[in-house]
């Protein structure tokens, strides 16, 4: 069902190199800049896309909304330490196991320059 998933930016030149490390932290490629301006990364699948507010207004981020990135947690290690090196927030509880709902995941929390809460998931089998 997931097609693609686009996020709003303030400054994409900041963006691009906070995505680019993330992205390339578990083995994505740079991100692509189109005529309009966008930022357009693909990896397994998947799409995701930063850009101006099409309406000129400024971007803020989606209260309560979260993306999820499916890797391992090797990769969701790097993912993290790239994001906080590249201008991102650490945020919630460091990178590790949650369980609940009968469920095992290993998770790792970031906030992108401009606040879109990211979240790196991978599940773990006892």
């Amino acid at each position: 069902m997931y097609s693609h998933m686009m996020v709003g930016s303030n400054d994409i030149e900041r963006s691009k190199k906070f995505y680019d490390a993330t992205f390339q932290a578990f083995g994505g490629r740079e991100g692509m800049v189109d005529p309009k301006g966008r930022l357009l990364y693909m990896h397994n699948g998947g799409m995701f896309l930063v850009t101006p507010p099409i309406d000129g207004e400024p971007a803020t981020s989606g209260n309560g909304m979260t993306i999820g990135f499916a890797m391992s947690p090797d990769e969701a290690n790097a993912w993290h330490a790239a994001g906080v090196e590249a201008g991102g927030t650490a945020i919630e509880d460091p990178p590790g196991i949650r369980e609940g709902n009968g469920m095992k995941m290993y998770l790792a929390y970031l906030r992108d320059p401009d606040g879109n809460k990211l979240c790196a998931l991978s599940r773990v089998e006892d």
